[in-house]
């Protein structure tokens, strides 16, 4: 997921990604666990992408205070 495409979504639709998102990287780490992940960079994508809409969601949040 790129910032630009994150940028365009609003609030909601960040909060209803940023939740997909940590459920899917419970699962990843789940898999990973029991040795049943086939693509372990994965995980690192997720991680970055909750970074990401972390961080866009923090603009916002300071540009509105």
């Amino acid at each position: 997921m790129k910032v630009n495409e994150i940028r365009d979504y609003t609030q909601d639709e960040l909060v209803s990604n940023l939740a997909d998102l940590k459920k899917e990287l419970f699962n990843l780490r789940f898999q990973n666990a029991t040795n049943q992940l086939e693509n372990p960079m994965r995980i690192v994508e997720v991680k970055r992408s909750i970074a990401r809409i972390k961080t866009v969601m923090r603009e916002r949040e300071l540009e509105q205070a």
